[in-house]
């Protein structure tokens, strides 16, 4: 290794090499804002399919592992599957909703056969993304980046209060939360240089600690399950149902607007340029073929975290090498299941206090990306529009406006804000005049 060109600055460049062992907090902190998201969909969509406890044990595991394989595929593209970007892969909530009703309906191998068959749909859409990219303007991107972050902000609040158990919003878990935001803070104001951007992995440092004093975390466990294991290939033999696999593959495309919208947000608060139509097909290609590959292990679709573009946008470390640790590490919390216990015993409160600010990061490069597509009156439209109605429409309390619609429409858009958002901006933007404000002018 040159050592002239192994330098900690490089943490700010997508490219240069590292020192590993200032490499690994950095990567490190990329996977433990999102360890908790990853695990937690397969236990929604197992349960749902009736897995026991052992089953839902195996595919946990194999989720670390291929999550780790995917992000890695991500940042070191194989052919044209791959953006060659710091995307961080994981188990997505976007396909909690409809696998759930596919396992209770058909069968959770019904679930592995769908994600199977809907994963090459999207790849090979990735694959074919310059014959159609052009449909997603700058406006409609930075609509849906909008989007996601104002979709997050719940997700951010609920981890804060302790997640889905009988204590959330209780006073040990707003203390864990509080107590963790504001050492993210205060590392963040008073640290000096490249350590400034380890403010979530500290906070995450200072609140797993303050929560095994606490009684939150039950260390036990972490050995529970021997020191080796390896992942266990077709755990179920796919099945394959017709309407399970077109309704997983209408989310699929709203997962691929999810990815659009990660992957512009990274490159523009990240790496401050626009993206490349090349960056699109291979994070595309990856979101799918690797949902496949996730299938043969037993597992729902992997695709682009939300978090960790949070997380880039916050610190601005892009670097690819430094994402490839926490890759690594990821793995081997799918083959040591005592590094993948201790990740996972971490406390939903203390990751709400370091994520709830992510979000509002992605928040803010959406609103930067529209501020950089402009405010013209067509753009004020399509983004006025496709947000109230977004916004409005699946709020918790006006979801029964979609009642009258097929189970299959309410299960892609009631609750989706993002699916909402997408298919509206992309609407207005092909069917408004490309000169309203000219002819606005006009008839004054």
């Amino acid at each position: 290794m040159d050592n002239k060109n192994c330098s900690v600055n490089n943490i700010y460049t997508l490219d240069g090499r590292v020192p590993v062992l200032k490499a690994i907090p950095f990567g490190l902190q990329h996977i433990l804002a999102m360890f908790v998201s990853n695990l937690t969909p397969i236990t929604i969509i197992a349960a749902a399919g009736g897995l026991s406890q052992a089953e839902v044990a195996i595919l946990l595991q194999n989720a670390m592992f291929v999550a780790g394989i995917a992000t890695l595929i991500q940042l070191y593209p194989v052919w044209k599957v791959g953006a060659g970007l710091p995307i961080v892969m994981g188990v997505s909530f976007t396909f909690v909703a409809v696998l759930s009703t596919v396992a209770v309906n058909y069968g959770y191998p019904s679930v592995i056969g769908a994600v199977l068959v809907g994963g090459i749909f999207e790849g090979t859409l990735g694959l074919l993304a310059k014959y159609w990219r052009k449909i997603i303007a700058p406006i409609v991107a930075a609509t849906v980046v909008t989007a996601i972050g104002m979709s997050l902000f719940t997700v951010g609040a609920r981890s804060f209060g302790g997640g889905y158990g009988e204590d959330f919003g209780s006073a040990e878990n707003l203390i864990l939360g509080t107590v963790t935001l504001v050492v993210c803070l205060g590392w963040n104001c008073f640290a000096k240089g490249y350590m400034k951007q380890l403010s979530v992995l500290v906070g995450l440092i200072v609140g797993y600690i303050l929560a095994v004093f606490m009684g939150k975390v039950d260390l036990s466990v972490i050995f529970a399950d021997g020191f080796v294991s390896f992942p266990k290939l077709l755990p179920y033999t796919p099945e394959f149902n017709i309407g399970a696999i077109l309704s997983v593959c209408i989310i699929f495309l709203v997962s691929a607007a999810e990815t659009i919208g990660d992957t512009t947000a990274m490159v523009a608060s990240g790496l401050n340029r626009t993206i490349a139509d090349k960056e699109i097909s291979g994070s595309l290609a990856c979101d799918g073929y690797s949902s496949s590959i996730s299938s043969l292990f037993g597992c729902p679709p992997v695709t682009s975290f939300s978090q960790n573009v949070g997380l880039i946008a916050m610190t601005k470390v892009v670097n690819r090498f430094t994402i490839m640790t926490g890759a690594v590490c990821m793995i081997l919390a799918g083959l040591l299941p005592p590094i993948g216990n201790f990740f996972a015993s971490l406390p939903e409160s203390v990751l709400g206090g370091c994520t709830i600010m992510m979000f509002g990061t992605i928040l803010t490069s959406g609103m930067q990306m529209i501020a950089k597509a402009g405010f013209d009156q067509r753009n004020i439209t399509i983004v006025a529009l496709s947000l109230s109605v977004g916004i409005g429409f699946t709020t918790t309390s006006e979801i029964g406006l979609w009642h009258i619609f097929p189970e299959v429409v309410q299960s892609v858009f009631a609750s989706n804000v993002v699916a909402v958002v997408f298919v509206i901006s992309i609407a207005l933007n092909l069917l408004l005049p490309k000169n309203m404000d000219i002819e606005i002018n006009d008839a004054e």
